[in-house]
């Protein structure tokens, strides 16, 4: 159900030809880098945290870490990421299928800085065994991102 909305929703920007399904697991930063063939640092990895008026999507590199302090800066309130259960209720993916396609209404999505130093990553689509290739301004399209942000280390 998910991969679909999220499949639909990259439909509207002519993207869904770049999806890829696995016969495996890429649930993971090492399992997605690992289908696709291609460095951890490139998988796009959505990260989940409440906020006083719900929950945000923040994507990041890879081999990105949330920086406390810049978070707290950015956003006003200690990272505080969602538990798992909270994960498909609140963003309509479930864990190692988070993305910032077709998510729940009032989800805001953020790209993080640590993305910048690529021409195309790899973001999940919706299940734990896909992703889909994208350069940075499409990515920023299909997103429908807020802002780029500057949160991790």
């Amino acid at each position: 159900m998910a991969f679909e909305k999220a499949k639909e929703h990259l439909k509207k920007f002519g993207l869904e030809e770049r999806i890829m399904v696995f016969d495996t697991s890429s649930a993971t930063v090492e399992l997605a880098a690992e289908a696709v063939g291609c460095e951890p640092a490139r998988i796009a990895k959505t990260l989940s945290f409440l906020v006083e008026d719900g929950c945000i999507l923040v994507v990041a590199a890879g081999d990105a870490r949330v920086d406390n302090k810049k978070y707290k800066a950015q956003f006003h309130t200690k990272a505080k990421m969602l538990s798992f259960e909270e994960v498909e209720e609140r963003t309509g993916h479930g864990v190692g299928g988070v993305c910032p396609f077709g998510v729940k209404e009032g989800v805001k999505v953020y790209l993080d800085e640590s993305l910048k130093r690529f021409e195309r990553v790899y973001p999940a689509c919706g299940s734990s065994n896909s992703a889909v290739e994208l350069t940075l301004p499409e990515l920023e399209q299909a997103s429908g991102c807020e802002a780029w942000i500057d949160v991790c280390k």
